[in-house]
């Protein structure tokens, strides 16, 4: 596969190594010849690195299956996750799952990325509906900057919400950065 219609989420296969791609950058330099930036987690290790690439140079690609499983719940042995299809259980490391359980409550889908039976990582989606379950209560006129202020969430996480929004409320939270987006709908 040319190393122009690389996407994140696909798996390559370089120097031996199975990576996963994290993030794809195409850069046209001016003058200069056109190239590709990648980060790559390195299946076997964990290890993040960077790598550059010539546009159109040959990348082995390899075939990754996706699966839908369901987060169900988390246990002394890790985390589980149902596989929605053959409907069997999966118990995944806090080392494998990393920070996305900061994101995922329970009977959350998800995609893992399945090479020849082995996890390799999970894909979350672009943004979840969180539950505000501590944060200061709002100052009364104190409306004339864009201030936010900390809120925790029902997982946890620690972000940054615009003053109206309340403990109760249901925010819509994106998966790249944590960051706030918007109400959700109940």
């Amino acid at each position: 596969m040319k190393s122009t219609e690389l996407r994140p989420g696909n798996a390559v296969r370089i120097d031996g190594q199975m990576y996963i791609i994290t993030q794809f950058q195409h850069i046209t330099p001016g003058n200069w010849r056109a190239m590709v930036n990648l980060r790559l987690k390195n299946v076997q290790t964990g290890l993040v690195m960077e790598k550059r690439f010539r546009s159109g140079e040959d990348i082995e690609q390899i075939d990754l299956d996706r699966r839908e499983m369901e987060y169900l719940y988390t246990d002394a042995s890790g985390h589980v996750f149902m596989d929605n299809v053959t409907y069997d259980q999966t118990t995944l490391s806090d080392d494998f799952v990393g920070e996305s359980m900061k994101f995922l409550k329970p009977n959350t889908v998800v995609n893992v990325l399945v090479c020849e039976g082995k996890p390799l990582t999970i894909e979350l989606p672009a943004t979840v509906d969180l539950l505000v379950t501590g944060t200061t209560p709002a100052i009364k006129g104190a409306t004339a900057t864009n201030q936010l202020k900390e809120a925790t969430l029902e997982t946890g996480l620690k972000t940054r919400v615009p003053p109206f929004i309340e403990e109760g409320e249901l925010v819509r939270i994106s998966t790249a950065d944590g960051s706030y987006q918007s109400r959700a709908k109940e």
